[in-house]
C-alpha cells in the first residue's frame, strides 16, 4: 500500500481541502495521513472521521513570535517530520511554506520519493506582500518546483501563470469545491435567529473578516441602501468583526452572525437570498481567485454577487448564475444588486443547481485521482 503524507503548517481544525484530499486518498486504498502542527487542546494522534492525523508537538512551540524564533521552530517542524515521514512514497507539500519539507527529503534522503506541490493561491502574488517576499519567495518557488512529481492548483489563470512563469507542465486543476449535497428545503435560521422578517431580502457575505476581502466596501454599501427590504449578514470571523458590530449598531440592515463548523455550514447558506464574493483588486492571486466560498454558494442554491475580477467575472457571466459589479466599490456593488434585484430569481437559481452538478468534490477528486494513478 502507497503512504501519502499529506503536509500543512497549521493545526488541521478547519481545512477542508486537505481533508477532502486525504479521504479520497484513503478511500482509494492510499495509507494516507494529515501531518499538522500540534496545539494545547488539541490531539497528537487522531483518527478525524476515518482519516488519520498526526499534530506534531515542538519542544519550541511556547517560545516568542519573533522571525528568528519562527525560523527555529520551522525546523523543529522539519527534522522531526523528516524523521517520521522520509520513507513514504508521497509527499503531498499543501502550499509554499511547505515545499522545502518535500524537497530536502528527496534531495538528501529518500530521492524515489514523489513530492505534490498544491498551491492553494498564487503564492507569490498575495494580497500585501512586499516586494522583496515576492522577489524572494518567487526565488525559492522557482528552484523547488523542478523536483516535483505534481502540481495542483485552484484556477485556470493560476494554473496559467504557474507554467508561464516557471516553465512547467501547466498545473491540474483541482477546484475547491464542496462535497455534493441535495437541498430539500429552504433553511430559515438566518430569518429566526436572527428575527429578519419574510418580505425581507438578505444578501450573505461568509467566510474570514479581513482586509481585501471587500468587507468595507460592502459595510458603506449598506448603510448608503435606502431599500429597506434588502439587508446583509455576515457569518464568520476575524479582525473586522469589530468594524460590523459597530455599523450594526446604527444600522439595522446589517447582521452579524458567528462562524459555524463546516458540517453545518451549507444549512446556514441556503438561509440566505444571495451570497457576496467581493475581493478587491489588491493583488494577482484575488484577480485570478475562484474561491471555495462560491462553489459553497452555488451547492447551497444560492445565486451571487461578485466583484469584477477576472476568474469569478468569467464564471458568473458563463453560468448566468448571478451578477458581477462594475467597479470593486460601494456604488459598484450597490448597482450589481439593483441589476440582480430585475433578474428573474428562479432562473438564476435553476442555473445555480445546474453548476452544483459539475462543480462539487465528487467531481473534482477525478482530477486528484487520475494525477496519483499516473503517478
Amino acid at each position: 500500500m502507497k503512504k501519502v503524507a499529506l503536509v500543512v503548517l497549521n493545526n488541521f481544525t478547519n481545512d477542508v481541502r486537505v481533508y477532502k484530499e486525504c479521504k479520497t486518498l484513503s478511500n482509494l486504498g492510499f495509507d494516507s495521513i494529515v501531518v499538522a502542527l500540534y496545539e494545547k487542546n488539541l490531539s497528537e494522534f487522531e483518527n478525524y472521521n476515518g482519516i488519520k492525523v498526526h499534530r506534531i508537538k515542538l519542544a519550541t512551540r511556547s517560545w516568542s513570535k519573533s522571525k528568528p524564533i519562527q525560523l527555529i521552530k520551522y525546523l523543529e517542524f522539519i527534522i522531526k517530520f523528516i524523521k517520521k515521514y522520509k520513507n513514504y512514497d508521497f509527499i503531498h507539500c499543501n502550499d509554499l511554506n511547505t515545499l522545502p519539507i518535500g524537497i530536502i527529503i528527496k534531495k538528501f534522503f529518500n530521492k524515489n520519493i514523489k513530492i505534490i506541490y498544491d498551491a492553494h493561491e498564487y503564492e507569490t502574488e498575495r494580497d500585501r506582500m512586499p516586494k522583496w517576499l515576492k522577489i524572494l519567495l518567487k526565488f525559492f518557488e522557482r528552484r523547488f518546483i523542478k523536483y516535483t512529481s505534481k502540481v495542483f492548483t485552484v484556477s485556470d489563470s493560476i494554473a496559467e501563470a504557474y507554467k508561464n512563469d516557471y516553465g512547467i507542465e501547466k498545473p491540474a486543476l483541482v477546484l475547491n469545491c464542496p462535497e455534493y449535497k441535495e437541498i430539500k428545503n429552504k433553511n430559515n435560521i438566518f430569518r429566526e435567529k436572527l428575527n429578519i422578517a419574510e418580505d425581507k431580502k438578505i444578501f450573505l457575505y461568509q467566510g474570514g473578516l479581513k482586509s481585501g476581502r471587500g468587507i468595507e466596501i460592502l459595510l458603506e454599501a449598506f448603510k448608503n441602501i435606502k431599500n429597506e427590504n434588502i439587508v446583509i449578514v455576515f457569518m464568520g470571523f476575524g479582525p473586522l468583526k469589530k468594524n460590523i458590530l459597530e455599523a450594526r449598531k446604527e444600522h439595522q440592515n446589517i447582521y452579524f452572525y458567528d462562524a459555524v463548523s463546516p458540517d453545518i455550514l451549507l444549512e446556514h447558506t441556503n438561509s440566505a437570498d444571495y451570497g457576496i464574493l467581493f475581493y478587491e483588486d489588491t493583488c494577482l492571486n484575488h484577480r485570478y481567485c475562484l474561491p471555495n466560498k462560491i462553489f459553497e454558494y452555488f451547492m447551497a442554491e444560492i445565486p451571487v454577487i461578485v466583484s469584477n475580477l477576472y476568474e469569478m467575472k468569467r464564471f458568473v457571466e458563463t453560468y448566468n448564475v448571478g451578477e458581477v459589479a462594475s467597479e470593486n466599490n460601494s456604488i459598484g456593488f450597490i448597482k450589481a444588486l439593483e441589476k440582480i434585484s430585475l433578474k428573474d430569481y428562479n432562473s438564476l437559481v435553476e442555473n445555480v443547481k445546474k453548476v452544483k452538478q459539475k462543480y462539487n468534490w465528487e467531481e473534482q477528486e477525478k482530477v486528484l485521482l487520475y494525477e496519483y494513478k499516473s503517478l
